[in-house]
């Protein structure tokens, strides 16, 4: 019996090229895998690198009032943000309420400042609870003032004067959350300012 070794060879032929193919195959998707890794971490080092610096700064002005002045400080190459919104924070107490009432619901507690300030409700549009005013847009190396003030005790705390509740806040900073945009991209920046001391006559 002869043997067909002309077949034999198409047959070998045709299994290394297969072999390779699928070799090439997996190659290819490592490469993709490859350069879908790096392109994200560039992407990433990028986004990083254009991060928002803010020079914050919160002057007194009397009567419990206050100006927060926001100065986009760079980098230069980020040129200009599409939209700013700031919102200030809570102390770090769990506020949940027990036992709610027709004097006291978790709403209420909820939208409280638990901390020494919030922005001045009804100025820069801000919400009735001064949790932030609207969003606004900056160009590198600009800022805006916003209007804040001190927080007084909730309606539901009996017997608790200004200057008391502001003595509890004295150890208290003023946290604030800066969401930024440019485009499609985002940055959620978390600040602390200083809490300046209290007077009354302030």
């Amino acid at each position: 019996m002869s043997i067909p070794w002309g077949d034999i060879a198409t047959f070998s032929t045709a299994a290394l090229s297969a072999v390779a193919a699928v070799g090439a195959w997996f190659a290819a998707q490592r490469a993709n895998k490859t350069g879908d890794a790096i392109a994200r971490i560039e992407r990433e080092r990028w986004h990083a690198d254009l991060t928002p610096q803010f020079d914050l700064v919160l002057a007194e002005t009397g009567n419990g009032q206050a100006l927060l002045s926001v100065h986009l400080d760079g980098p230069d190459a980020l040129r200009h943000l599409d939209e700013v919104v700031i919102t200030v924070g809570n102390d770090d107490r769990d506020h949940t309420v027990l036992h709610p009432n027709g004097t006291l619901t978790q709403d209420e507690v909820d939208a409280f400042v638990w901390g020494p300030f919030r922005f001045t409700p009804h100025a820069n549009g801000t919400d009735e609870h001064g949790r932030g005013p609207e969003a606004f847009p900056l160009q590198v190396g600009t800022g805006q003032p916003r209007a804040m003030q001190r927080t007084r005790p909730g309606h539901w705390m009996e017997g608790k004067s200004q200057g008391m509740w502001q003595g509890e806040n004295a150890g208290n900073p003023i946290r604030l959350v800066l969401t930024c945009r440019r485009g499609n991209e985002e940055w959620v920046i978390a600040r602390r300012l200083e809490n300046p001391p209290f007077s009354p006559q302030a």
